[in-house]
């Protein structure tokens, strides 16, 4: 059997296998041309772990960075950027997909069940149309927005337009990602910048099934329920907290009116649902906003959405299962719903596998770092999460570090998503059945 015949075989019996690939595949064909020396301001060629790292950033919407966007990369470097970004927005499944046809040159069933488990029921090709309909007009919707305060504040109208794009982009994708030396910093107060991109973050957390399920206007189903409440609760409880912790401190909103600490905090859990966008220092924050960032990373947005983390509904069934469990009641339900047991059991694997990842990312980049753990954690989770918030520490980086970084920053986008969809195709009905014992638990 020749290569190609074994590549058909193994991607076709395997969407996740075909998951992985398409997106190192795709990560590697960005940091070529990021290593290019046009793609860099200097006209230098840029260093590999460099382009390493910015590329899986990019393609898996993250948003660290080892370099400043603004101003190491040249314009053409910048629009790679920004296609690597749309590239790792329009998901895993699309991305996934695609490979499967280009090499299989059909999507058999177990593509389309894949599919179906990512992005809900429905005809896979229309599915595909939607996704990308509705990403770019979400994104010009965005762009148009942003456009007049760019205007202002911008000495060119080219600039402007394209700041206004990439911010939009940047923005529905999650990425956090800024063409701005400074970053959103020039822009800290400025609700016309800072709306409109919240409210892209937003959207694009929320992800495609919840999307599509509210524009055919069906009745809502358990997911896109539990998805939005989930998300809102979250966003106040988090908005309240980190504003609490935040409150008198002075090197980030203690100098600021009651309304404008309250503003940030909004403003600061919308991108801890993998926004990646920061008007303050991160690295200046309190232990306790620390560590409430990381658990809100870590959760992440919507599944199948440009966010990362476990996701939201992943943590809605494991807390939902505790309740029932302290309840004494066999069944785990929500909103008149019973969930079943095959998706608890998917939730525990999801998130016992961002555990790994991360505990496992953050012990290889202690060793031998005279980094605090705290700081290890927080970027470790924040790659994981796809979230691009950073306390520094990838801008001081060794070489062998951005490598470990990268790899799970395209993990955490792959990993989760891949996983859970994958485990519910490979579902199989068993008809024996082993007697039945209970370890001791606790």
């Amino acid at each position: 059997m020749n290569i190609r015949a074994r590549l058909r075989r193994a991607l076709g019996h395997s969407p996740s296998r075909a998951a992985v690939l398409a997106f190192f595949a795709v990560t590697a064909f960005f940091t070529v041309l990021l290593s290019l020396p046009v793609a860099a301001a200097d006209g230098q060629r840029t260093p590999l772990p460099d382009a390493v790292f910015t590329a899986a950033s990019a393609v898996s919407v993250t948003g660290l960075t080892t370099v400043n966007t603004g101003e190491h990369w040249s314009l053409f470097g910048q629009v790679v950027i920004l296609l690597a970004i749309q590239t790792g927005g329009l998901g895993v499944v699309t991305l996934s997909l695609l490979l499967m046809v280009m090499v299989t040159h059909r999507l058999g069933l177990t593509g389309r069940l894949f599919a179906r488990e990512s992005l809900g029921p429905g005809d896979v090709k229309q599915l595909f149309w939607i996704v990308v309909t509705v990403t770019f007009v979400l994104e010009a919707a965005l762009a148009v927005f942003l456009l007049p305060s760019f205007l202002y504040s911008e000495d060119s109208v080219p600039r402007a337009v394209w700041f206004a794009v990439f911010y939009a982009v940047s923005a529905f994708c999650n990425a956090g990602f800024s063409p701005d030396v400074d970053g959103l910093l020039p822009f800290a107060g400025n609700l016309f910048v800072l709306v409109p991109i919240a409210v892209g973050v937003f959207v694009g957390s929320l992800g495609f099934p919840v999307l599509l399920n509210l524009l055919k206007r069906n009745r809502w189903t358990l997911h896109t329920k539990l998805t939005i409440n989930t998300t809102v609760i979250l966003l106040i409880f988090g908005a309240l907290a980190w504003a609490g912790a935040e409150w008198l401190n002075g090197n980030t909103v203690g100098h600021l009116r009651w309304w404008e600490k309250i503003g940030d905090g909004v403003f600061s859990s919308i991108m801890l649902r993998s926004g990646g966008f920061a008007v303050v220092d991160m690295d200046e924050i309190t232990p306790t906003a620390t560590m409430l960032s990381s658990v809100l990373m870590f959760i992440g947005g919507g599944s199948a959405s440009t966010a990362g983390g476990i996701k939201v509904t992943t943590f809605a069934v494991l807390l939902l299962a505790i309740i029932a469990e302290a309840r004494g009641t066999v069944d785990t339900t929500a909103m008149g719903r019973t969930i079943a047991y095959s998706t608890l059991r998917l939730a525990v694997s999801v998130a016992f596998l961002g555990l790994i990842l991360v505990l496992s990312a953050a012990t290889l980049l202690s060793l031998g770092s005279e980094t605090t753990l705290d700081r290890i954690l927080f970027e470790t989770i924040s790659a994981f999460a796809t979230c691009g918030l950073t306390t520094g520490f990838s801008a001081e980086a060794t070489n062998s570090d951005k490598y470990v970084l990268a790899v799970l920053m395209v993990m955490g986008r792959i990993g989760p998503i891949a996983m859970a969809a994958a485990l519910a195709v490979r579902y199989r009905r068993q008809n024996y059945a082993y007697p039945v014992e209970r370890p001791i638990i606790g």
